[in-house]
């Protein structure tokens, strides 16, 4: 009876142990659920960026991831300035899960193309930056743009080219009363070079200056090929140029090293230069007395909208859901411009903060 009692007890504990042991185990089982749960609760945003070492870009990008933090998985693509590499990203992104997509076009003809894999995996889609045409994107309920008005930035710095001519009788070299410019213009086709090319000029010319244009060439936003026209123009017409106008900052940074090479910006040997975007590096051109003005787009709440609408969609939810954002007539977030000189060099300076 006793060796009855003693099994019969050993038993009662052995199973004792067993059913704690148990307990903490279900009770991880649960929580690593929680987690998952937690975890699938994040969706996927796919991003392409054109290139990835464009000065401007370079900061919506950082924007957008910053605005991100931890409440998305965020797969980033750099499309190295290749449309057929952007194509291949977008059907990665979307064969991977993504919940939405947010699009810098390679090329804006192409977002069509994009639309329909986007609408055929049911997927919206954000376009940023680079404008598709009005009718692509009427096309699908789930896609918009976020970007700026083209015209915009070419006005703004056409205003600030005729107010500092006016301002600077010195800068008409040879007092004849003609402004001898030449011109960076960005990609061929791209909205924004075209509307900045044409309003920054026009907008000169509207203000009652006679102007004579020695080059137009395009410098495809790049510094180093900003620099090498830069060059070859100051060979050909030396001080014959009286300003330079570029349609980004980065051709305007290769322009001003170009002159700063050739003896401009040293003993009273000035050039006026114009630029577009009011990146760190022109902020400081401006303040070292070596660049005029520039125009500020944007980077920050540019990228800032793009995650928004981005984020709200691929939740199920309105684009603009809990933001400040509108849309226009075309489904699209217009980011103003906005003039910086020295003058308020402190603005342009908080927005890359």
């Amino acid at each position: 009876m006793r060796k009855f009692l003693s099994m019969l007890l050993v038993i009662v504990m052995v199973l004792s142990m067993a059913a704690c042991s148990s307990t903490p185990a279900a009770s991880g089982s649960s929580s690593s659920g929680g987690a998952s749960d937690a975890a699938a609760e994040k969706p996927m945003i796919g991003v392409t960026i054109y290139k990835y070492d464009d000065n401007f870009m370079s900061f919506v990008r950082r924007a957008i991831e910053t605005e991100a933090g931890d409440k998305v998985e965020l797969s980033m693509n750099d499309s190295q300035n290749s449309q057929a590499t952007q194509n291949d990203q977008v059907d990665t992104m979307i064969s991977k899960g993504a919940k939405a997509l947010a699009i810098n076009l390679v090329d804006p003809q192409a977002a069509d193309a994009i639309i329909t894999k986007a609408k055929a995996a049911d997927i919206p889609v954000v376009f940023f930056n680079k404008e598709p045409d009005a009718t692509v994107l009427a096309s699908y309920d789930k896609a918009w743009y976020v970007g700026t008005t083209s015209s915009e930035s070419g006005v703004i710095q056409g205003e600030l080219i005729s107010q500092m001519w006016q301002d600077n009788a010195d800068w008409d070299r040879n007092g004849d009363g003609v402004m001898n410019y030449v011109l960076l213009k960005g990609e061929p086709g791209h909205p924004d070079a075209e509307a900045r090319t044409k309003y920054a000029v026009d907008t000169v010319v509207a203000a009652g200056i006679q102007v004579n244009e020695l080059e137009l060439q395009t410098g495809m936003w790049d510094s180093v090929k900003g620099k090498e026209l830069m060059d070859a123009w100051i060979a050909k017409h030396g001080d014959d140029i009286e300003v330079v106008i570029a349609n980004n900052d980065g051709m305007a940074l290769g322009a001003i090293q170009s002159l700063t090479a050739n003896g401009y910006f040293d003993s009273g040997k000035y050039m006026p230069v114009f630029g577009v975007d009011a990146i760190p590096d022109a902020l400081e051109q401006i303040k070292g007395n070596k660049m005029a003005g520039t125009v500020l787009n944007d980077a920050k709440n540019q990228g800032k909208a793009t995650f928004e609408l981005a984020y709200n969609v691929a939740m199920g939810k309105d684009p603009l859901d809990g933001t400040s954002w509108t849309l226009d007539d075309t489904k699209a977030v217009r980011v103003p411009y906005v003039a910086v000189t020295m003058d308020n060099i402190a603005f342009g300076e908080e927005a890359y903060k």
